[in-house]
């Protein structure tokens, strides 16, 4: 039943994507394309999309968190770090780059992927091969700190 009920809420998801635009690349680089404002070439579309993704995201977190666990698994799986560090700060900063250039972001370029594009499938390869690499960094044990002098 869990597969089945994440099945759909996958394919809603991706229904959504597409029927707001986000699958297209152009669209959404016309949306980040702020110096097309004072032309009149910037397409604010989006912006209904997001709020309503913060919108629907802020009522189902108030209401899901009120369980006490979740229907299909044992607990909830929520972030427990409150510090910022480098990685939490390069993470979003590789992502907004890399959706800023190729006008895609994980979701999107899997919906997209159904479209045939090649510039989809080129974007999840490169995407794949860089989750890929940051596991293989994280799994890495720490560098050695080079050793104190001694007096």
């Amino acid at each position: 039943m869990s597969i089945l009920v994440q099945f759909v809420a996958g394919l809603v998801f991706g229904f959504g994507l597409v029927i707001a635009g986000m699958s297209d690349p152009a669209k959404v680089l016309n949306f980040l394309d702020l110096a097309a404002i004072p032309t009149g070439g910037w397409d604010p579309s989006l912006v209904f999309v997001m709020a309503g993704a913060i919108a629907v995201t802020f009522i189902g977190f108030k209401l899901v968190l009120r369980q006490a666990q979740p229907i299909f698994g044992g607990k909830f799986h929520l972030p427990s770090a409150t510090e910022i560090d480098a990685r939490i700060i390069a993470g979003p900063a590789i992502f907004g780059i890399g959706w800023g250039l190729a006008g895609f972001c994980p979701g999107p370029a899997f919906t997209a992927l159904t479209t045939g594009g090649s510039a989809a499938l080129m974007f999840v390869a490169a995407m794949l091969l860089g989750m890929a690499g940051a596991r293989w960094l994280a799994s890495r044990p720490p560098a050695l700190t080079p050793a104190t002098s001694r007096g």
